[in-house]
């Protein structure tokens, strides 16, 4: 059965970590700081977007079978099954795991497409807000996996998304069959892309503890 997930805002708070995380995804570094115009920039563009996400996730445990077929690694849970030598490694000694889906809500991309005509410097600080906080989502999102695998006596595994390494894009369609998306506002399109924009999906392998 699947399980829900909405954070409250409180779990949002912004700190200075965040607009640091914020100027990551927009290129700046510990060597090349943002200046303070690009961190007040990024400081109004996070408080905008706190007032309009909306934060969902929704995950599922699934039985997992790893096999090798003609020397190719082959992953199983419900009714998937494909190919993969890199989620394969991610898995390995799993026989569990858990596909997650998390999204900020479509308000997100609105306030990015509106400024984009308006303010393109302004546009580009919005996005990288908006990777900052479903980032933050995703975080939020594996700890309360981690937290259900320990209930069972189980560790799990880093997670692993659709479009990574040699796991297709294509592999979005399990996620959106075998979950619930559409209660939480997310729809999968015909060109394997998320709407809204700033959401993700992943794989999280669980295996019992030693």
């Amino acid at each position: 059965m699947a399980t829900f997930f909405c954070p409250e805002k409180q779990d949002f708070l912004l700190s200075q970590n965040d607009y640091l995380e914020t100027a990551r995804y927009i290129g700046y570094s510990k060597i090349r700081f943002a200046d303070d115009t690009i961190m007040n920039m990024i400081k109004e563009a996070c408080e905008k977007l706190l007032e309009v996400i909306k934060p969902q996730a929704v995950f599922e445990e699934f039985d997992l079978s790893l096999e090798i077929k003609d020397k190719k690694p082959v992953i199983t849970f419900a009714d998937a099954n494909f190919e993969s030598k890199d989620l394969a490694r991610n898995l390995q000694n799993c026989e569990k795991i858990y596909l997650m889906a998390c999204t900020i809500g479509p308000q997100v991309d609105s306030i990015i497409r509106r400024e984009q005509t308006l303010n393109a410097a302004m546009a580009a600080v919005l996005q990288g807000a908006g990777a900052m906080f479903i980032e933050k989502l995703v975080d939020l999102t594996n700890f309360q996996i981690t937290m259900d695998a320990q209930k069972k006596g189980r560790i799990t595994k880093h997670r692993y998304s659709p479009g990574y390494g040699d796991v297709s894009l294509s592999c979005q369609k399990d996620f959106f069959r075998l979950l619930p998306c559409t209660r939480i506002g997310l729809t999968l399109m015909d060109t394997l892309i998320m709407a809204p924009e700033k959401s993700v999906t992943a794989y999280i392998g669980s295996y019992i503890k030693k």
